[in-house]
């Protein structure tokens, strides 16, 4: 079989509920790349929420993050394929208007290696970065640049009636993508930026051609990577509008190794 390029969601897909890397999907995709192929991550999360997966499958890949905004080698800093796209700095501060109008826990604006965010609440264990010792309030006055997205984090009921609030008022200057599993977010970004944007450059990168490219997401933020991909899986658990224009689903779950399962029937492995 040629070489092929998979592509991986993390939050619904490779992950389980729990937000854990079975061994047993950890296993599948290891002996996957020992045969040649590539495994890259493609996620809305940052690095430094990534980094542990990415580790435990001892990747030295590119790896896609803020769902297509950078695209780098984590331990190859000066990769000369990286990017790295920012969002306006003004519509990154307007945002905090919305606390005013709408039901939110958290707006964070995530730069590559750290984060401002405007209140207290901390939407999961392993937000902050490791070296970032104190929580850096974010304001006009201390977010100095452009930053890479900004994340919204509110009750899945309210992504909706967020989502339309977001797009009228700052039109096709933006993309919105949701992500986060246990901890659902809004995830704002400039416009054009979409996992499929990464998943392009790395192919392009390995030389493999589009129909050897295998994507596998279950939300909406992986929208256009599995239109993207020559074989582009939705997970059984993942969103109607995703499996509508997915190539194949997956017959078991994120929770049940569903992602594993697949490719082990797909590859034709006996392990």
């Amino acid at each position: 079989m040629k070489r092929k390029l998979i592509a991986l969601d993390l939050d619904g897909t490779t992950l389980n509920n729990h937000s854990i890397l079975t061994d047993r999907t950890a296993d599948i995709l290891q002996h996957l790349q020992k045969a040649g192929h590539i495994v890259s991550i493609a996620t809305g999360r940052p690095y430094r929420n990534s980094k542990q997966y990415y580790e435990q499958l001892q990747l030295d890949t590119p790896i896609v993050n803020f769902n297509g905004a950078l695209c780098h080698k984590p331990k190859e800093l000066a990769w000369e394929s990286q990017y790295h796209k920012t969002l306006d700095r003004e519509i990154a501060l307007d945002m905090l208007s919305l606390r005013k109008e709408m039901d939110i826990q958290l707006i964070a604006a995530e730069l590559r290696d750290q984060v401002y965010i405007d209140d207290d609440f901390i939407p999961y264990a392993d937000f902050f970065p490791n070296e970032q010792q104190k929580k850096m309030k974010l304001s006009k006055d201390s977010l100095r640049e452009e930053p890479t997205s900004v994340s919204v984090f509110t009750a899945k009921e309210n992504q909706t009636t967020i989502t339309e609030r977001i797009i009228e008022r700052y039109g096709d200057a933006v993309e919105v993508r949701t992500w986060g599993g246990h901890a659902p977010c809004l995830e704002v970004v400039a416009a054009g930026v979409q996992k499929a944007l990464g998943v392009e450059r790395i192919a392009s990168v390995y030389h493999i051609q589009r129909e050897d490219i295998l994507a596998f997401g279950d939300e909406a933020n992986d929208y256009e990577m599995i239109q993207y991909a020559g074989h582009g899986v939705a997970m059984s658990n993942g969103i109607e509008e995703l499996k509508a224009v997915a190539n194949d689903v997956t017959t078991l779950t994120n929770h049940e190794n569903g992602l594993a399962h697949y490719l082990k029937k797909y590859f034709k492995l006996s392990i």
